[in-house]
């Protein structure tokens, strides 16, 4: 399949980890954020506008994304999140290690952010699959599926609606309808990032109405971001059901102890 005109499959303008990758903070369960063991009903895939969170993002966690010497991002991943079957979703599964080092390079222009890697397996990960490559594998490849319309002309536009910006971005992408993606905007409507809906097979459905968005008819502002290179790489497409073991059965009940 052709690429559209003005769709860029790549999100990093320009993509280069540090040479010397920065130790991870270990993160479990707490008492805000508690060990939830329950049924998977569905995933969100989510991806963030880098522009808008560097534009206010401070501190040692986000060098890597926002500090221009490591890279100029577009669109990264933000995670792959199981959801519950109602409005309670699993978190915090099992004990998680530190991530590796190599492991964490493998997925620094995907997800530009040493913490980020790390939170995302602990809490979400890890009620996916038993060993965090699994994971991340799985959540490159569905990133990799998805491809993006030219954000700096969107940005240009002065009427720009949430509604206008989904229909560009399913104009690019023939498996997505609008309403599966949610917008999610901060402080003066601006985009902050898009969630993506799927089922249990992880093909993409409609978001559930728990999972609010911003209204259709409101106004958005994009931070503009750098000129991302184009390709006529059709980009690659996951299975259609991706080829993830797991060993934690979704309708299994929590150990007693």
């Amino acid at each position: 399949m052709l690429v559209a005109p003005g769709t860029a499959l790549a999100q990093a303008a320009s993509c280069s980890p540090p040479a010397q990758i920065p130790r991870p903070r270990l993160e479990t369960a707490s008492a805000s954020e508690p060990r939830r063991f329950l049924p998977i009903g569905g995933y969100t895939l989510a991806l963030s506008w880098s522009p808008q969170y560097c534009a206010t993002a401070r501190g040692a966690d986000s060098a890597i994304q926002c500090g221009g010497r490591s890279g100029r991002f577009g669109f990264v991943l933000h995670g792959l999140w199981p959801e519950g079957e109602g409005a309670e979703w699993p978190q915090y599964c099992r004990p998680a290690k530190l991530l590796p080092r190599n492991l964490i390079r493998e997925n620094l222009c995907t997800t530009p952010s040493v913490q980020l890697l790390q939170h995302e397996w602990a809490k979400h990960g890890s009620c996916m699959a038993t060993r965090p490559e699994l994971y991340f594998d799985l959540s490159r490849a569905l990133y990799g599926s998805i491809r993006y319309p030219d954000m700096n002309a969107l940005a240009r536009r002065d009427t720009l609606t949430v509604a206008d910006f989904v229909a560009a971005f399913v104009r690019v992408n023939s498996r997505l309808k609008p309403h599966m993606i949610r917008v999610q905007t901060v402080r003066g409507n601006r985009l902050k990032e898009i969630w993506l809906c799927m089922d249990r097979a992880m093909e993409f459905v409609r978001c559930p109405a728990r999972q609010r968005g911003a209204p259709a008819a409101s106004r958005l502002r994009i931070e503009p971001g750098p000129a991302m290179p184009r390709t006529k790489k059709a980009a690659p497409t996951p299975p259609r059901r991706p080829a993830l073991i797991l060993d934690l059965d979704p309708n299994a009940q929590a150990p007693a102890n």
